[in-house]
Protein backbone atom coordinates (compact mmCIF):
# COMPACT_ATOMS: atom_id res chain seq x y z
CA UNK A 1 0.00 0.00 0.00
CA UNK A 2 1.37 3.40 -0.96
CA UNK A 3 1.50 6.37 1.41
CA UNK A 4 -1.39 8.11 -0.37
CA UNK A 5 -3.46 4.94 -0.15
CA UNK A 6 -2.74 4.72 3.58
CA UNK A 7 -3.89 8.29 4.21
CA UNK A 8 -6.95 7.76 2.02
CA UNK A 9 -7.84 4.66 4.05
CA UNK A 10 -7.57 6.66 7.28
CA UNK A 11 -9.79 9.47 5.97
CA UNK A 12 -12.39 7.04 4.64
CA UNK A 13 -12.20 5.13 7.93
CA UNK A 14 -13.04 8.29 9.86
CA UNK A 15 -16.13 8.80 7.73
CA UNK A 16 -17.05 5.11 8.03
CA UNK A 17 -16.84 5.38 11.83
CA UNK A 18 -19.20 8.33 11.87
CA UNK A 19 -21.64 6.48 9.58
CA UNK A 20 -21.43 3.38 11.77
CA UNK A 21 -22.28 5.47 14.82
CA UNK A 22 -25.29 6.96 13.03
CA UNK A 23 -26.58 3.50 12.08
CA UNK A 24 -26.56 2.20 15.67
CA UNK A 25 -29.78 3.27 17.41
CA UNK A 26 -29.74 5.12 20.72
CA UNK A 27 -27.03 7.09 22.45
CA UNK A 28 -23.54 5.64 22.48
CA UNK A 29 -21.48 6.71 25.48
CA UNK A 30 -18.11 6.18 23.85
CA UNK A 31 -15.51 8.82 23.04
CA UNK A 32 -15.28 10.14 19.50
CA UNK A 33 -11.68 8.94 19.16
CA UNK A 34 -12.89 5.37 19.76
CA UNK A 35 -15.58 5.79 17.12
CA UNK A 36 -12.99 7.00 14.62
CA UNK A 37 -10.61 4.17 15.49
CA UNK A 38 -13.42 1.66 14.99
CA UNK A 39 -14.11 3.29 11.62
CA UNK A 40 -10.52 2.88 10.46
CA UNK A 41 -10.48 -0.78 11.52
CA UNK A 42 -13.90 -1.35 9.91
CA UNK A 43 -12.69 0.21 6.66
CA UNK A 44 -9.70 -2.13 6.55
CA UNK A 45 -11.76 -5.21 7.45
CA UNK A 46 -14.48 -4.24 4.97
CA UNK A 47 -11.94 -3.87 2.20
CA UNK A 48 -10.45 -7.28 2.99
CA UNK A 49 -13.88 -8.96 3.03
CA UNK A 50 -14.92 -7.21 -0.18
CA UNK A 51 -11.70 -8.45 -1.79
CA UNK A 52 -12.38 -11.99 -0.61
CA UNK A 53 -15.89 -11.80 -2.07
CA UNK A 54 -14.61 -10.31 -5.33
CA UNK A 55 -16.61 -7.07 -5.11
CA UNK A 56 -13.73 -4.72 -4.23
CA UNK A 57 -13.07 -3.38 -7.72
CA UNK A 58 -16.12 -2.20 -9.62
CA UNK A 59 -16.75 0.65 -12.01
CA UNK A 60 -17.63 3.84 -10.15
CA UNK A 61 -18.33 3.88 -6.44
CA UNK A 62 -17.95 0.54 -4.69
CA UNK A 63 -21.34 0.55 -2.93
CA UNK A 64 -21.10 -3.05 -1.78
CA UNK A 65 -17.68 -2.48 -0.21
CA UNK A 66 -18.94 0.69 1.45
CA UNK A 67 -21.97 -1.15 2.85
CA UNK A 68 -19.74 -3.90 4.24
CA UNK A 69 -17.51 -1.28 5.89
CA UNK A 70 -20.46 0.52 7.48
CA UNK A 71 -21.86 -2.78 8.77
CA UNK A 72 -18.51 -3.59 10.38
CA UNK A 73 -18.38 -0.09 11.89
CA UNK A 74 -21.93 -0.39 13.27
CA UNK A 75 -21.12 -3.75 14.84
CA UNK A 76 -17.91 -2.34 16.30
CA UNK A 77 -19.64 0.74 17.70
CA UNK A 78 -22.38 -1.43 19.22
CA UNK A 79 -19.86 -3.73 20.89
CA UNK A 80 -17.73 -0.83 22.12
CA UNK A 81 -20.76 1.06 23.46
CA UNK A 82 -21.88 -2.02 25.36
CA UNK A 83 -18.44 -2.75 26.78
CA UNK A 84 -17.60 0.88 27.53
CA UNK A 85 -20.99 1.49 29.14
CA UNK A 86 -20.64 -1.51 31.45
CA UNK A 87 -17.11 -0.49 32.40
CA UNK A 88 -18.17 3.05 33.30
CA UNK A 89 -21.12 1.99 35.49
CA UNK A 90 -19.07 -0.09 37.91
Amino acid sequence: MEVTGFFTAIIIGLIIGALGRLVVPGKQNIPIWLTLLIGVVAAILGTLVAGALGVDDTAGIDWIELAIQVIFAAIGVGIAAGAYGRRRIR
